[in-house]
């Protein structure tokens, strides 16, 4: 069975960086297309971005293009999420999940219905 466990989250201010890690095991983590979700408090859980198996393809979410980076270390058994200029808005907690790639080393999809092995997030607060 997949476990993840996110850590790096925690207090900074609009317009800092921070950089979070999923750390995988219990299976090959290449195998897998991997994604971070969000969830802000009163609302419904938002597919940020996801990497394919292969690492070449990555999807964001329109609020963080530009922002925000994922990259995968599959040696490592690693995932991560470069956060920078964070705003309010980005106030969450954060999901690291496997995610669908339909069979393909070079797709991804944030569709959070389709997603599983959910670590148990970790607390990204923006604010001043």
């Amino acid at each position: 069975q997949l476990q993840l466990v996110e850590s790096g989250g925690g207090l900074v201010q609009p317009g800092g960086s921070l950089r979070l890690s999923c750390a995988a095991s219990g299976r090959i983590l290449d195998n897998y297309a991997l994604g971070w979700f969000r969830q802000a408090p009163g609302k419904e859980r938002e597919g940020v971005s996801c990497i394919s198996v292969s690492g070449g393809v990555q999807n964001y979410a329109d609020s963080v293009k530009g922002r925000f980076t994922i990259s995968r270390d599959n040696a490592s058994h690693m995932l991560y999420l470069q956060m920078t200029n964070l705003k309010p808005e980005d106030t969450a907690i954060y999901y690291c999940a496997r995610v669908q790639g339909y069979g393909s080393r070079h797709y991804c999809s944030l569709e959070k219905e389709k997603a599983s092995y959910w670590g148990q997030g970790t607390q990204v607060t923006v604010s001043s």
